[in-house]
C-alpha cells in the first residue's frame, strides 16, 4: 500500500456488546475461582482471537457435552442452548455456568410462552446459527425457521389463525422487516413480542456503518467469518454502495483493496476486541492518515453475572475478583 490515506473514519459504536463482555468475563472469572479444568461448550463468542486468548488462559473448548468428564465445570456460550443440553448437564452432575446473553434468554422465554399457548412459532433467522439452534430446542414441534421472504411466503402451518413470530437477535430491523411484512400478509392474525427481539448492539452497529459508508471510499469490518453480525456489517456497507471487506485482523488487509481510496472506514462486529481495531488503525495511520470517529449513539448497557458463578466462588471460599478487561490484553 504505497499511496497515502487522507482519513480514517471509525464507526461508533463498534466491537464488544454487553452480552459479549459478560460472556468473556464469565469465562475469565470462572478460570480464577473454579478448580481446573474449566470447559466451554462451543465458542463462547464468535471470534477466533477471543477463543484463542481464553484457551491460552486455560479454558478447554468442546463441541458437545460428551467431551466433558462427569462432574466437571462447563460454561454455556453466549448464544444460548436447547433444554436438552441443560438436561444432559444436570443428569451428569456437571457444574454448569450459563453465559447466555440475557437478550437471547428473553427470546427463549417468549418461545416457551407462545408454545404453551398453542401458537405455531415462526423464528426468523439462520437455521445453522448457534442461537437459532438453541431457541429451536425450546419447542421443536412448534417452531418453523424462515430466513427470507420466499421461505415466509411458502410456509404452511397447522393453524394460520394462531401464529406468532420471533427473531434471531443478531439480525437488524432492516434484515427482518420484509420477512415480517410477508408473514403479516400471509397470516393477518400473527402476533409478535411486545418489544423487539433485535439486539440493541446489532442495530447500533449497522446504523453506524450506514453513516460511515456515506463518508468513505472503502470499509474494513473486523470480525470472524462465522460472526453473523460482522458479515452483515459488510453487507450493509455494500448495499449502501461502498466497498467493504471482512478481516480477522490487520494481517488480512490486501493492498489492492485500498487502491485509490483516500478515506478508509473501520468497524467491528459485536464479538471483536477493541485491540484489533487499534492495531488496524495504527497500520493505516502509518500512511499519514488522520483519525476521526462517527458515533451514532452511546451505549451504557451492562448485564449482571450469573448467580451460579458467585455460588461456586462461595463454595470454594473464594471471592470474585474485579471484572477483567481482556479486550485490552489480547
Amino acid at each position: 500500500m504505497s499511496q497515502s490515506i487522507g482519513e480514517i473514519v471509525l464507526a461508533g459504536p463498534r466491537g464488544f456488546c454487553a452480552g459479549v463482555e459478560r460472556a468473556i468475563d464469565i469465562v475469565e472469572l470462572a478460570l480464577s475461582v473454579c478448580d481446573p479444568p474449566v470447559y466451554v461448550r462451543k465458542e463462547i463468542v464468535h471470534n477466533r482471537h477471543v477463543v484463542e486468548h481464553l484457551r491460552n488462559e486455560g479454558a478447554i473448548f468442546v463441541d458437545e457435552l460428551d467431551e466433558v468428564p462427569d462432574g466437571a465445570t462447563v460454561i454455556f456460550s453466549a448464544h444460548g442452548i436447547a433444554p436438552a443440553v441443560r438436561d444432559e448437564a444436570r443428569r451428569r452432575r456437571l457444574r454448569a455456568i450459563d453465559a447466555t446473553c440475557p437478550l437471547v434468554t428473553k427470546v427463549h422465554l417468549e418461545a416457551i410462552r407462545y408454545a404453551r399457548e398453542g401458537y405455531s412459532i415462526i423464528l426468523i433467522g439462520h437455521r445453522d446459527h448457534d442461537e437459532v439452534i438453541g431457541t429451536l430446542g425450546e419447542a421443536p414441534d412448534r417452531i418453523f425457521v424462515v430466513a427470507n421472504v420466499d421461505a415466509a411466503e411458502r410456509l404452511v402451518v397447522p393453524n394460520p389463525n394462531k401464529v406468532a413470530y420471533l427473531t434471531q437477535t443478531t439480525l437488524s430491523m432492516d434484515d427482518t422487516r420484509d420477512v415480517i411484512e410477508a408473514l403479516r400478509r400471509r397470516f393477518p392474525n400473527i402476533v409478535g413480542p411486545s418489544r423487539d427481539d433485535i439486539c440493541y448492539a446489532t442495530q447500533n452497529r449497522q446504523a453506524a456503518v450506514k453513516k460511515v459508508s456515506d463518508a468513505v471510499d472503502v470499509l474494513l469490518v473486523i470480525g470472524s467469518a462465522n460472526s453473523s453480525n460482522a458479515i452483515r456489517l459488510v453487507e450493509v456497507s455494500q448495499t449502501a454502495g461502498t466497498r467493504a471487506y471482512l478481516i480477522n485482523d490487520v494481517n488480512d488487509i490486501r493492498p489492492e483493496w485500498l487502491g485509490g481510496a483516500r478515506r478508509i472506514g473501520v468497524s467491528a462486529g459485536a464479538s471483536t476486541p477493541e485491540v484489533l481495531v487499534t492495531q488496524t488503525v495504527e497500520f493505516l495511520r502509518r500512511r499519514g492518515a488522520a483519525v476521526r470517529e462517527e458515533r451514532v449513539v452511546e451505549e451504557d448497557v451492562r448485564f449482571a453475572l450469573p448467580p451460579e458463578l458467585e455460588r461456586i466462588a462461595r463454595e470454594r471460599g473464594k471471592t470474585l475478583p474485579a471484572r477483567v478487561a481482556m479486550r485490552q490484553t489480547i
